[in-house]
């Protein structure tokens, strides 16, 4: 049996959270564009973060949103039926940390997003074929861009739900 400090010393530590977040569109004259916050090396994404006590997915991605966009949730016309996920690891603080990303859908017709400078240092709309060259060697993200436009254009029953998105 492996002690604490045996798995300590045997690789790195490992953390699994669970964050919630939008992927934001609007209607222009040049087609469906969508938003994508930047952070710090080259990394583009949806607005998301972790749960605050007491919130579900939904709560959070709200909260969320609004924090690292300026959108509030009056703002936003939720898309009923779809809910995606996306699931990733990185390293940080000595760890390894896994990510699970639960992500809803939600259109709006504002086109000015307020960042907030401790989180991100840009944002952009991005009609999607541009999106997904962005975001580049970001796979789970751009099959959940793509899941996103094909429900968009009803191309897709695989994100519909059962429940509604909670």
């Amino acid at each position: 049996m492996t002690t604490g400090k045996e798995a300590q010393r045997s690789g790195p530590k490992v953390k699994h959270q669970i964050v919630a977040g939008f992927i934001i569109y609007r209607r222009t004259p040049d087609g469906i564009k969508f938003l994508l916050l930047y952070r710090r090396g080259n990394y583009w994404n949806f607005p998301k973060g972790h749960f605050s006590p007491g919130e579900n997915a939904l709560k959070t991605a709200l909260r969320e949103t609004e924090e690292e966009t300026g959108l509030k949730p009056s703002e936003l016309r939720i898309i009923p039926g779809f809910k995606t996920y996306v699931r990733f690891h990185f390293y940080g603080d000595g760890k390894k940390i896994f990510d699970k990303v639960i992500l809803y859908l939600a259109e709006t017709r504002q086109s000015d997003v307020k960042i907030s400078p401790r989180e991100h240092s840009g944002f952009a709309w991005f009609l999607y074929h541009d999106a997904i060259r962005i975001l580049g060697k970001y796979f789970g993200t751009k099959r959940a861009l793509k899941d996103a436009y094909d429900f968009i254009r009803g191309k897709s029953n695989r994100n519909r739900q059962a429940h509604p998105a909670r």
